[in-house]
C-alpha cells in the first residue's frame, strides 16, 4: 500500500471512530491529519487535504484545542497560524477520557446526586429511587476509576490493558 492511500484510510477510519468519542467525523479527521503530519500545518493545508470548508476547519481546530489534543505553533514572523496534534497516544487517550467524563459522566452524576432526594412515597417512587441509587453508585465508581486512569503513567497501564485484550 502506498503512503497516500494509507494516510487516506487512516484519516477516514479515525473519522468513523468519532461517534464513539461524541465528536463529529470532520473533527476526528482534522485530528487524524494533524497526528500523522510530521510538521505543524496551516488551516489552508487542512482544508485542502480534507476538502472541507474554512469555517469547518476553524471550528474543529478550536474544539480540538479545547479538548487539549491540538496546539497552535507560534512561529515568529509568519502571518498564518500553524497547528500540531499531541502525538503521544496515551496523552490523547487520557484527554479523550477527561473530556468525555466532563461532558457526559459528571453532569449525570450531578443529576443523580439531586435525584436521591426524591421521596419514596409509593411503589413506583420506591422502584425509581432504587434504580437511581444503583446507577449513582456505579457512576461514582466509574468516575473514581476514570480519575485514577487519567492520573496514571502511560506505558505500564496501557501495556497491561493491551495484554488483557489479547
Amino acid at each position: 500500500m502506498e503512503f497516500e492511500e494509507g494516510k487516506k484510510r487512516f484519516i477516514e477510519s479515525w473519522g468513523q471512530m468519532a461517534g464513539g468519542w461524541g465528536i463529529s467525523p470532520a473533527m476526528a479527521q482534522v485530528h487524524a491529519l494533524l497526528m500523522i503530519s510530521p510538521e505543524p500545518v496551516c488551516a489552508e493545508h487542512i482544508r485542502q487535504e480534507l476538502d472541507i470548508s474554512v469555517g469547518n476547519v476553524s471550528m474543529n481546530l478550536r474544539a480540538l484545542m479545547d479538548w487539549g489534543l491540538v496546539f497552535k505553533d507560534d512561529r515568529c514572523g509568519c502571518r498564518k497560524d500553524y497547528y500540531y496534534a499531541e502525538k503521544d497516544i496515551w496523552t490523547v487517550f487520557r484527554q479523550i477520557i477527561l473530556n468525555r467524563k466532563k461532558r457526559e459522566l459528571e453532569p449525570m452524576i450531578q443529576l443523580l446526586d439531586e435525584l436521591v432526594s426524591v421521596n419514596e412515597s409509593c411503589p413506583n417512587s420506591e422502584s425509581f429511587c432504587q434504580v437511581v441509587r444503583d446507577i449513582r453508585k456505579l457512576s461514582h465508581r466509574a468516575n473514581t476509576a476514570l480519575d485514577l486512569l487519567a492520573k496514571s503513567d502511560s506505558n505500564p497501564l496501557l501495556n497491561a490493558m493491551f495484554n488483557l485484550a489479547r
